[in-house]
């Protein structure tokens, strides 16, 4: 955002905190990993539906509501839901609205998103095989019927 005047003979006053959406960006990368690797990942809450195989990285919109749904065959399912937090560098940005861009830079940055990070990132799962389904014990067979 550079420098600001002090008022004193144009001299800068520091660097500035802008807003997060300048320093910060509306995306963020989003790391998948999974044991064992070389499981399927699909990422659901994008503006296009996304699958990637394990270990992968996507890209979202920090405001996205974000599930990613981890398989592989023979291991069960796992659903993990992404939350959305302000770290301390978005609460940063979002403060230097403030002092730079006022209401509007804060509710361009409520609207994109840009003070949030999504969690966990990175998303790491430990997949659990498949219980053996036990088997039914087999009904005993029947002796044929006396022949004549």
């Amino acid at each position: 955002m550079g420098s600001k005047s002090d008022g004193r003979a144009g001299k800068p006053r520091g660097r500035e905190v802008g807003c997060a959406s300048v320093t910060r960006g509306t995306t963020e990368n989003i790391s998948i990993s999974s044991t064992p690797a070389g499981a399927t990942a699909e990422i659901a809450g994008l503006d296009i539906p996304t699958t990637c195989v394990t270990p992968c990285v996507v890209q979202a919109k920090r405001n996205a509501d974000i599930t990613v749904t981890v398989n592989k065959e023979g291991y069960e399912p796992q659903i993990i839901p992404l939350t959305k937090e302000i770290p301390g560098s978005g609460a940063a940005g979002f403060a230097g609205n403030v002092l730079i861009g006022g209401l509007v830079g804060m509710g361009v940055d409520a609207a994109t998103g840009a003070a949030l990070d999504h969690k966990p990132n990175p998303v790491i799962v430990t997949l659990q095989p498949v219980a053996p389904q036990a088997r039914r014990p087999r009904p005993p067979r029947r002796a044929p019927p006396p022949q004549s």
